[in-house]
């Protein structure tokens, strides 16, 4: 009788397969292999290290500019005449690149623990610089056309720095384990040298950054200034319609200290209050002019323009997505809104006595009132009975005239001067900037000359933090806030210099079980039963190598051997 019984048996690894399998779309365990990776392999691995990176950065970009995406999307509206949500599918696009890249980028470190040769797919690779590509693009058209609003990444990391600091330590600590099986598997010492040596650098490198961040919100809280005054940019333009009487209405139940609206003169000279040159995204003239709908806004006269809906729109669009929150009553108040005359505002903010800032848009030169633009709306708010000293008044033309008409204006600026003693020598006594044209320096020289500086538009409460802790005495948002992100310097060296030390901790421990793995013996590795010459002499042509199993087997009088091992081709 004869009995046969392997003297190798093979285990299922399908953890194994499963990622050589995506990666390289190597199922089979003949396929593997754990020879050194090739330089092209090795240089497709640094292009998807790069495309990482890049879309990590791009991710982060537009993560933090959404404070300005209503910015972004009324530049589109103007390229296009057409209101969208143009952040949405950069958004999904975005998510989508990244989620993917990460994963292949997941998928190639396990290769590297599994000591298995890296070879990714050629349907990955055209993934992947499909990916790049898309981002590359999406980084140029960024610097053509919002080249300013890179300055949100510096901005941001003041506030976000020390989080992403000890982010950047748990990824590179998860990276040791890693590490410490490449070096423990290395069998020249040069090598396992200069990884260590990189490895341990970069990680101190790392440890010592917060020595070298600078950030207004690490601070004392007895040195933190009074709470910035909030002005209701256009109202409060997330919860209702911008510049309509229930958006002003709705920022001063919320304790605002002012009202930013932009003025517009009619043909037959009243001043109203229209953010845009025309009518078509926040009015219903398409349905009431449908034959004007594409006329400037100023060449509505008064009596036409009390005839147009402000608040079907915000409720259709739901350009916030705030909507939903809002009650039934809320909803019939915004689906009655009409355009807003700057009287209207006048009193309402008298009645209240919270300041006016209003950017003031001359009439193109075919208008009636071209030239009167200026006295008209001086008429209008003499005539108001509004306090002359909560009126901020920024237009540069004839400012000389006005200020000898109404001395008690605040004379503001909304272009960024030299220095704040050219201001002072011009009369200026408040600017209105965007927030990424001050830093902390000049913030604290706009403060000692009692220059009133107002940044404007701050939506996100990181950015009124990091803005608060720099000293601005006033912001101007469309959506109110008032959180306060504020650490002390004491509670944050605590932190790091802990976080620092149970990373090192982790780091060495990680070092010395990997080294204890491997100093044990090496069992036969089922991997490696291939024909290595063939794999060497044509790895990339023999696509089909079965294993050779090996069976003994015993009789009474002779022993009998059998042994399969074919070797075949496609």
């Amino acid at each position: 009788m004869v009995k046969h019984q392997p003297l190798q048996v093979y285990e299922r690894q399908l953890c194994l397969s499963c990622i050589t399998g995506i990666y390289g779309c190597r199922w089979k365990r003949y396929q593997r292999s754990q020879d050194d990776t090739t330089k092209w392999e090795l240089l497709w691995s640094f292009v998807l290290l790069f495309t990482f990176g890049l879309l990590l950065l791009w991710s982060y970009f537009w993560w933090e500019a959404h404070n300005d995406y209503s910015e972004y999307n009324w530049f589109l509206y103007n390229q296009s005449g057409e209101w969208r949500d143009g952040t949405a599918p950069i958004l999904a696009t975005t998510a989508a690149g990244f989620t993917y890249i990460a994963f292949l980028m997941v998928l190639a470190l396990c290769h590297v623990a599994l000591g298995q040769q890296l070879n990714l797919h050629w349907l990955h690779k055209m993934g992947v610089m499909a990916a790049l590509l898309t981002t590359v693009v999406g980084v140029i058209s960024v610097n053509q056309t919002w080249s300013y609003e890179w300055d949100v990444v510096p901005i941001s990391l003041q506030a976000t720095g020390p989080f992403l600091h000890i982010g950047a330590i748990a990824a590179v600590t998860a990276l040791s384990w890693i590490v410490a099986g490449q070096v423990a598997r290395a069998n020249k010492t040069i090598f396992q040298v200069l990884v260590i040596l990189l490895y341990f650098s970069a990680l101190f490198a790392l440890y010592t950054v917060p020595l070298y961040i600078t950030s207004p919100c690490i601070m004392d809280p007895s040195n933190l200034k009074q709470r910035p005054d909030v002005i209701g940019h256009q109202g409060a333009a997330t919860l209702a319609p911008e510049n309509t009487m229930r958006s002003f209405q709705r920022a001063l139940q919320m304790n605002v200290t002012g009202l930013e609206t932009d003025v517009t003169i009619s043909s037959d000279g009243v001043p109203f209050l229209m953010h845009d040159n025309g009518l078509r995204r926040t009015t219903d003239v398409q349905k009431v002019f449908p034959e004007r709908q594409w006329d400037d806004a100023s060449l509505f006269n008064w009596t036409d323009l009390q005839q147009l809906n402000t608040g079907h729109w915000f409720l259709k669009d739901n350009p916030f997505g705030t909507v939903q929150t809002l009650s039934f009553r809320e909803k019939q108040l915004i689906g009655n809104q009409s355009v807003c005359s700057l009287e209207q505002l006048l009193k309402l903010a008298s009645f209240n006595k919270c300041t006016v800032v209003f950017k003031l848009r001359r009439p193109p030169p075919e208008h009636p009132r071209h030239y009167s633009w200026i006295n008209d709306t001086l008429q209008t708010v003499l005539k108001s009975g509004i306090l002359q000293s909560l009126v901020f008044w920024t237009p540069e033309e004839y400012r000389e005239e006005v200020r000898q008409m109404a001395p008690g204006f605040v004379q503001s600026s909304l272009v960024k001067a030299e220095s704040p003693q050219t201001l002072q020598r011009e009369g200026i006594s408040a600017i209105f900037l965007r927030y990424n044209q001050a830093n902390t320096r000049e913030i604290r020289d706009f403060s000692q000359q009692n220059i009133n500086l107002t940044l404007y538009t701050v939506n996100e409460p990181w950015l009124y933090s990091v803005l608060w802790c720099s000293g601005v005495p006033s912001v101007s948002s469309e959506h109110i806030i008032s959180l306060l992100c504020l650490q002390k310097p004491d509670e944050y060296t605590v932190l790091w210099v802990s976080v620092d030390l149970v990373s090192l901790a982790i780091v060495i421990a990680i070092f010395i079980l990997q080294k204890y793995r491997s100093s044990g013996i090496h069992s036969y590795n089922p991997e490696q039963i291939m024909l290595s010459a063939a794999v060497r002499r044509t790895s990339r042509d023999v696509n089909v190598m079965k294993e050779k199993l090996i069976f003994s087997g015993e009789t009474k009088t002779t022993p009998k051997w059998t042994s399969i091992s074919p070797v075949g081709k496609r």
